[in-house]
C-alpha cells in the first residue's frame, strides 16, 4: 500500500494498492477521495483503495457477496480505530478492467466507482428508491460524473 495523501492528523490518509499495475492517477483519486471525506464531516481517517483484475474481483465477488463474475467496485467497511485513535473505514477495491466496460472513459469510471465504495463505507446504500436517489445525488456531486 502507498500512501498518496500527507499525514496530517486532521485529514483523511489515502492508501493505495494498484495489483495489475495498470495506469491510474493515484494522486487525483486520493485527492477525490479527501474531498469526498471531508464533504461527508469525515477527517482523521484511514481508506485503503485497492485496484485488482478481473479474477481477483471474482473471486471476492463469490466469496463475498455470493454472485458469480467480477463486478466494477466493492466496499468492505471495517470503522475500527487504529492505536491513536484514527478511525479506520476500511477498504475499496476497484477492478478498471470492468470499469472499462461500464463507461469508455474510464478515469471518470475510475472517480464514480472510488466515491461509491466510499460512500458504502460510510453507510449509505441504494437498496430502495429514495436511498438510491440520495446516494446518487452524493456520488454525482463528488465525483462529477453522472451514473
Amino acid at each position: 500500500m502507498i500512501p498518496v495523501t500527507a499525514s496530517d492528523p486532521a485529514k483523511p490518509e489515502v492508501a493505495f494498492s494498484n495489483r495489475p499495475d495498470v495506469p491510474v492517477d493515484e494522486e487525483a483519486l486520493g485527492a477525490l477521495a479527501v474531498r469526498t471525506l471531508a464533504a461527508e464531516g469525515v477527517g482523521d481517517a484511514e481508506l485503503s483503495v485497492s485496484f485488482v483484475r478481473l479474477d481477483e474481483m471474482a473471486d471476492l465477488h463469490v466469496r463475498y457477496m455470493h454472485e458469480e463474475g467480477p463486478t466494477d467496485v466493492l466496499s468492505f467497511p471495517l470503522d475500527d480505530a487504529d492505536e491513536d485513535g484514527r478511525r479506520i473505514l476500511g477498504d475499496v477495491v476497484i477492478c478498471p478492467e470492468y470499469a472499462g466496460r461500464n463507461n469508455p472513459d474510464v478515469n471518470a469510471e475510475l472517480r464514480l466507482l472510488l466515491v461509491h465504495g466510499i460512500l458504502h463505507l460510510l453507510g449509505y446504500d441504494h437498496g430502495e428508491d429514495a436511498e438510491r436517489a440520495e446516494m446518487w445525488a452524493r456520488q454525482e456531486r463528488y465525483s462529477g460524473v453522472r451514473a
